[in-house]
């Protein structure tokens, strides 16, 4: 188990911060509000608050009133975890009927390549032909799973661990356990070939939810790739972590800034994953990223929209001088997972 140090009051506190700030963004359809929304709806989840649930409910009932976009991309349909989350805590069928239309969308109109994997897009153009980006578990994969597993739709829940399994082949580094920003099929390399922050903290996060969503995961061989990719990438990230508790934008280059978004998904995936051998690191963690919320909840030093750069600086300069919907959202993940971090047994042989 888990031996967590922190003050309960202190995280509701911050919690309450961080949506409240979040909220007074001017987000809209795409995976800023996405991922964002994400954090709100998981935040209400875990702490029962109905107000983030009516916050998040008026927001979302204001953008579908003015107009969503006409065509979906991968980027976009993050906004699929909120409606989720809408329709199970309301039953308002207005919210599937759109999480169907974005399914609908990954199903059969999504670029593809390979082993029918998902081509990362973010606008109706072919930006990265036959690319896959580790954003893309976040945005679709980890979606994918939840709508799977709510329909009991084998085929979604299918498509959605390929999804997991070749991302894993395309982007983890078998020697260091660390995972690619992205992966260009049509010239077989790593393009830049950086080891990102918050690539890493796309791929950990959304693994670490697979084994609590899908009933029975064990049943599934692509499961064990999942239980097996996440378990090296979390003992190689530890070993890269700060001594203010935080992960850096380049994960072994130490000449590149400390980047909050990142830090706060690679420890929300080391609580969600429970080894007791990390709790040292999470408490690191606690404190560290206690420091990067602003008195009003802004997270603080959350990178940019960040594509493949083509070099280190590239990465290195991203500024990190605004508030992110990524950065809110990937901070009440962490925040929610803590409240909640001892309430499951966790299986050690996965």
């Amino acid at each position: 188990m888990l031996k967590l140090e922190f003050d309960e009051k202190e995280i509701l506190e911050t919690i309450d911060k961080i949506v409240k700030r979040t909220m007074k963004m001017d987000l809209t359809w795409d995976w800023p509000c996405g991922v964002a929304y994400y954090g709100i709806a998981d935040a209400y989840e875990k702490t029962g608050n109905e107000e983030y649930l009516k916050l998040l409910k008026d927001r979302v009932d204001e953008l579908i009133e003015l107009g969503l976009p006409s065509v979906w991309t991968v980027n976009a349909c993050a906004m699929g975890h909120c409606l989720v989350s809408l329709y199970k805590a309301t039953g308002e069928q207005k919210y599937w009927d759109l999480v169907m239309s974005k399914i609908n969308y990954i199903r059969n109109d999504a670029l593809r390549f390979g082993d029918s994997v998902l081509q990362h897009t973010v606008s109706a153009n072919n930006d990265f032909p036959e690319q896959c980006w580790a954003d893309t578990l976040f945005m679709a994969a980890f979606f994918l799973l939840r709508v799977g597993v709510e329909l009991k739709d084998e085929e979604l829940i299918e498509d959605a661990l390929n999804q997991y399994y070749w991302h894993i082949k395309y982007l983890q580094d078998a020697n260091t356990g660390f995972y690619y920003h992205g992966y260009n099929n049509i010239n077989k390399d790593h393009m830049s070939g950086f080891y990102w922050g918050r690539a890493n903290a796309w791929a950990a996060f959304t693994m670490s939810q697979v084994g609590g969503i899908l009933p029975q995961c064990y049943l599934y061989p692509k499961f064990m790739d999942v239980a097996g990719s996440l378990n090296e990438q979390l003992a190689a990230l530890k070993l890269v972590q700060t001594d203010n508790g935080l992960w850096r934008t380049i994960l072994d280059d130490e000449g590149s800034y400390e980047e909050i978004s990142a830090s706060a998904g690679i420890a929300a995936a080391m609580v969600t994953r429970g080894n007791p051998l990390h709790t040292k690191y999470i408490n690191k963690s606690i404190k560290g990223l206690l420091a990067n919320i602003s008195e009003d909840g802004r997270v603080l030093n959350v990178s940019g929209g960040t594509a493949v750069m083509n070099d280190r600086d590239g990465y290195r300069n991203i500024s990190r001088d605004w508030i992110q919907g990524w950065g809110q959202g990937l901070a009440l993940a962490f925040f929610s997972q803590l409240l909640i971090a001892n309430q499951t047994e966790k299986d050690g042989a996965l």
